[in-house]
């Protein structure tokens, strides 16, 4: 890479801190404590009022272009972030744009875009992904004449961006040993990694991508920009299908070391901040954090920098994000068991095969007359996952880990209802606590067999399950119901479900 495009970068983000700061005031660097023995500084870019980064960038580039270039009206592909960013640079700038989205795009970014943007915006939904969007407003841009401003591969918007990075080191918390930085298409970190090394010219720059979108790392490895087959969009923000040929050529120089990290990753960053800040932010935006907690083993110690990039997140997600990130920092996997079908095996495998690991999700169907195949969803750190395995192994119980199987994601129990003997189906709550479910399964012992279970923990206070019970005579299945009425700890948890939907089950 020639000298010469590091230093135009260096120019553009110098000239970019007059600009910025004319409609913006810098965000804070605040610390986190992610629990390793590093001094842990993140730079609070999901504060700003379009709730990300990219407003810098966007404004820094059309601020650049002459009042004539504006007048001709201006023109950007987004999934979110960046339209947003646009939309305020347009009004600031007192211009007109116009922001291509693609179709999917949540009714929450297309009315963001529309109120930082107010008349100066026309947003233009087209096609069902970020590439077929782009390629229309590129294509509608040269037709009319019409400045296109690039999301990232364009010197003006990585000088914007690089503006954090002037913060961060103005912030007086002293040199960094490290920073993480997500990399979507690469801007951002090209930018703030070019910044940080030329005042710190020891820090060791990470790039963080999502494992099912790490664009940068197939250019690193091709020796080029190389398009995708397939893109994770989990991480919208960052979800880029091919990197940028600026900032490919930036980041294989600024880059010292390219990571990815999952999903679940992701959520635990999510959660960790969330503890640590009481703010959500969108999983591009903890994909930096999710490095930093990757590699925590790492980084006693020593100074590190993290970049909260975005809070923008459709409130749908939230659900799939808890349950994704497990407790405390937990691992969570759902390991599918082959036990003996016949009353107390179920009890023994939870209280010796599980012992220490956190019940969140029960699955179990009654398929064969002989042997059930219960799946079980559990937090637990790897230590207490690693005696499960040993427990099994050394117990004779046939196991498989089928997390993130299809059948275990959209909770597909499968059962046969003419195997049920005098079923009793009822809708059961409990207390959410540790121990709770593991009682009730104690007190049915020895007058009912399980025939089906279907228990997901929500994170309330009390948890819910759908649970069927089998009994070998009809004056058996009487007599649970008189326990269960008696019983003043079960009389109020229980509902029998109605003749429709028990119908519809049986």
């Amino acid at each position: 890479m020639s000298q010469s495009l590091l230093e135009q970068l260096h120019d553009e983000i110098i000239a970019a801190r007059e600009r910025v700061y004319a409609v913006r005031e810098a965000t804070p660097l605040e610390r986190v404590d992610i629990g390793c023995g590093a001094e842990v500084w993140v730079k609070r870019e999901d504060i700003p009022p379009i709730h990300a980064y990219k407003w810098r960038g966007a404004y820094n580039k059309m601020a650049t272009l002459t009042r004539e270039a504006r007048g001709r009206g201006v023109v950007c592909a987004s999934a979110g972030n960046h339209a947003q960013g646009v939309a305020i640079a347009a009004q600031q700038l007192d211009c007109q744009a116009k922001i291509f989205m693609p179709e999917p795009t949540p009714l929450m970014k297309r009315q963001a875009v529309a109120l930082h943007g107010g008349s100066h915006v026309t947003v233009e939904l087209i096609g069902d992904t970020y590439d077929e969007a782009s390629d229309a407003a590129k294509a509608y841009a040269k037709a009319n004449d019409a400045a296109f401003v690039h999301p990232y591969d364009d010197l003006a918007t990585m000088g914007g961006q690089g503006t954090i990075a002037v913060e961060a080191i103005e912030a007086g918390v002293g040199d960094f040993d490290a920073a993480y930085l997500q990399i979507g298409g690469g801007g951002m970190a090209a930018a703030v990694g070019a910044w940080l090394k030329k005042a710190m010219p020891n820090i060791r720059i990470i790039g963080v991508e999502g494992e099912g979108q790490a664009s940068m790392k197939a250019a690193i490895e091709h020796g080029g920009p190389v398009e995708l087959e397939e893109l994770d969009i989990f991480c919208d923000g960052t979800a880029v299908r091919r990197a940028g040929e600026l900032t490919y050529e930036l980041c294989k120089e600024v880059v010292d070391e390219f990571i990815t990290v999952s999903n679940d990753e992701v959520c635990n960053a999510i959660r960790l901040f969330w503890e640590a800040r009481r703010r959500i932010v969108e999983p591009a935006g903890a994909m930096g954090l999710a490095g930093m907690l990757q590699q925590r083993g790492q980084l006693k110690g020593k100074r590190v920098l993290g970049v909260m990039c975005g809070a923008n997140m459709d409130f749908a997600q939230l659900a799939v994000i808890a349950a994704e990130a497990g407790i405390g920092g937990q691992m969570r996997k759902h390991i599918r068991f082959e036990i003996g079908e016949k009353p107390g095996t179920m009890l023994s495998l939870i209280d010796n095969a599980l012992a220490g690991c956190n019940i969140v999700d029960f699955q179990y169907g009654k398929t064969n007359e002989n042997t059930g195949a219960p799946v079980i969803g559990f937090d637990a750190p790897p230590e207490v996952i690693e005696q499960v395995h040993q427990h099994c192994t050394k117990a004779g119980i046939p196991y498989k880990d089928i997390t993130d199987h299809e059948d275990v994601d959209f909770r597909i129990v499968n059962y046969d209802p003419k195997l049920f003997k005098h079923p009793l189906i009822i809708r059961y709550q409990f207390p959410e606590r540790p121990g709770a479910l593991h009682e009730f399964l104690q007190r049915i012992q020895g007058l009912a067999n399980l025939c089906y279970f279907n228990y997901l923990y929500t994170g309330e206070r009390i948890g819910r399950a759908l649970v069927g019970l089998e009994f070998e005579n009809e004056a058996d299945r009487h007599a649970m119901l008189e326990r269960l009425n008696s019983d003043p700890k079960l009389r109020h948890s229980y509902r029998e479900l109605s003749p429709e939907v028990l119908g519809r089950m049986l």
